[in-house]
């Protein structure tokens, strides 16, 4: 069986509307919601099918109201990296 290397490099994350002192709490919601997506059985097989990408964009990302920045970016990486529900 081979394995799928994918490795995720973010530069540059823009929120609208997201408060700066959140920043570091949405950004670790992200990190930690992105392994886990990644994690699942054939993952990363299907993000890497879509071949080398300089840019994935999410779109709106919908967010539930109370959320919180760690939410936040739970839904920003469920906008990287669809399905995943455990």
């Amino acid at each position: 069986m081979a394995m799928t290397r994918v490795v995720v490099h973010i530069d540059t994350l823009v929120l609208t509307g997201i408060d700066r002192h959140d920043a570091a709490a949405v950004s670790a919601g992200v990190q930690a919601e992105l392994q886990r997506r990644l994690a699942l059985p054939g993952a990363a097989v299907s993000l890497a099918e879509g071949g080398d990408r300089h840019r994935i964009r999410a779109g709106a990302v919908p967010v539930a109201p109370g959320s919180g920045a760690r939410g936040i970016g739970h839904a920003v990486a469920a906008g990287i990296v669809p399905g995943g529900k455990s």
